[in-house]
């Protein structure tokens, strides 16, 4: 017996942690005199490249977050000793999501732990969706509307809102009991999918992200939530004529797997016919819009490019939402005629990806009606040809003008 209490004795002294010692403050003083001194030590060009987004924008998302959660706030412990300042903790963050390293990967260099790493990540990204998605993960308004139809009606495509698709994301810690309901056949492992609606300035409008690899776009459609505004009857109304035509509603351009909606605008397999293939040569190159946004979100942001580690979903949830957001605040940012103004409102609930509205809900046989006149297929195909008639006169406008 004595002997035994010795074995675990000794084991319990083994399995102590080691405390190491990181010079935390050091850590900080390097990191603010090679990127946030008066005289820094890297340029803004290297900032950005590292960051992915401008100084300035970098240190007002730190300070949100610090008005937001106390632990993105300089803390002092019982011996008077100083933690981690609220630089290194967002740089930490921001590193992991920009280039996907592992946690391990930034001691060196932040003198962060590893697990404090991954910790700094998730506090991260939660706080960044708690703050800032009630404006950078809204529903479009009259603004945005009128907006968006004048670039719209500039490339051709009147009542234009955007383009829809959707990407997958690797998930390499999947259970195993699960890689059957999330993997597909031309993908081959396990995947979630991301619905995204982006417009030219690769601004992402609608993000709805957790739906199993192994369903495709359609059911993705189903589950998702980018038409509620619509047909809960709070979407801003939309007007618009082509081919002296009036219609009252916008529409999204897509591939062929989406169904012939009002709603949506797809090109026209093997178009015959110099007004087809011409129409049909419009559309999709007008729809790489999405694809262009999904490329760029993947560029900047290298954690979701690779395959995730991460064992949850809800966490996966959380990084996407948080770079969507990034990106979208980055592109405000770099806007031209942008004036630096920086809008964020501070709520306390999840996620939030639609409008609330606290007016009447509508009646089941409305919601109905309003379902039916979206998914008519015979204003699809009426808005496809008169497209296809517009387009064609203003080709022949700018030939005529030449």
């Amino acid at each position: 017996m004595v002997q035994e209490s010795q074995q675990q004795s000794d084991d319990t002294v083994r399995r102590r942690r080691k405390v190491i010692e990181r010079s935390r403050e050091e850590g900080h003083n390097r990191l603010f005199n090679d990127y946030f001194s008066e005289t820094p030590v890297f340029t803004e060009t290297q900032f950005r490249r590292r960051f992915r987004m401008r100084r300035e924008l970098f240190l007002r998302i730190v300070e949100a977050l610090g008005n937001h959660d106390n632990y993105f706030q300089m803390r002092v412990d019982a011996v008077r000793k100083k933690g981690l300042s609220p630089l290194q903790k967002c740089t930490a963050a921001i590193r992991m999501l920009a280039y996907g390293s592992p946690a391990d990967n930034l001691d060196e260099y932040v003198r962060i732990g590893e697990s404090t790493a991954i910790e700094c990540l998730e506090r991260f990204v939660t706080g960044v969706n708690e703050i800032f998605a009630a404006h950078y993960l809204r529903r479009p308004n009259k603004e945005d509307i009128t907006r968006l139809l004048q670039m719209g009606e500039s490339r051709g495509f009147p009542g234009m809102l955007g383009s829809i698709d959707c990407m997958h994301s690797e998930w390499k810690n999947c259970p195993v009991a699960w890689k059957c309901q999330y993997s597909r056949g031309d993908h081959g492992k396990p995947t979630i999918m991301l619905e995204a609606v982006a417009s030219q300035d690769l601004w992402i409008w609608h993000a709805f992200f957790g739906i199993a690899g192994s369903n495709n776009d359609i059911n993705v459609l189903n589950q998702s939530d980018v038409f509620t505004n619509v047909l809960n009857g709070t979407a801003p109304e939309v007007h618009y004529e082509v081919n002296r035509t009036q219609y009252h509603m916008g529409y999204y351009l897509a591939d062929g797997i989406y169904p012939e909606w009002a709603t949506f605008v797809k090109t026209i397999p093997m178009p015959q016919g110099e007004k087809r293939q011409l129409f049909a040569k419009a559309q999709e190159g007008a729809r790489k819009d999405v694809e262009r946004a999904f490329g760029v979100l993947q560029s900047r942001f290298a954690i979701i490019r690779g395959p995730s580690r991460f064992w949850h979903v809800n966490t996966m949830k959380q990084i996407m939402y948080a770079c969507i957001i990034l990106h979208n605040m980055i592109v405000e940012d770099e806007r031209e005629g942008y004036n630096g103004n920086f809008v964020y409102d501070q709520v306390d609930n999840d996620i939030i990806t639609a409008e609330v509205s606290n007016g009447p809900i509508p009646s089941f046989a409305t919601f109905l009606e309003r379902r039916g006149h979206m998914s008519q297929r015979e204003i699809h195909r009426q808005l496809q040809a008169d497209l296809v008639e517009h387009i064609w006169e203003l080709s022949e406008s700018r030939n005529n003008e030449i």
